[in-house]
């Protein structure tokens, strides 16, 4: 989670209206508190800068892999850890 402190540039701020669904807002008050944000804008201006400079993302290999592994649990080619565990002998 990202903080004020952390914004970039002059640290001046402007104030912006902008137009949001109902229901959207309803959500974002829902869960901006839960997620540990001071306030309802600085939830918003986190959101913004995301949409601004998107987290890393995965690489295309890492995503072949993770496709991969979906298809092979999907078509039982895999175990759990816990059938493992009793394969090999180990407890907890």
């Amino acid at each position: 989670m990202s903080t004020d402190s952390d914004a970039g540039g002059d640290g001046e701020m402007e104030k912006i209206n902008v137009r949001v669904p109902q229901s959207l807002l309803a959500q974002v008050d829902d869960v901006w508190e839960e997620r540990g944000y001071a306030n309802k804008s600085e939830f918003i201006r986190d959101a913004l800068r995301d949409a601004v400079n998107p987290p890393t993302q995965l690489s295309e290999e890492a995503l072949a892999h993770l496709a991969e592994s979906r298809k092979q649990r999907e078509q039982g080619e895999t175990v759990s850890q816990d059938d493992v565990k009793d394969r090999l002998g180990i407890d907890d």
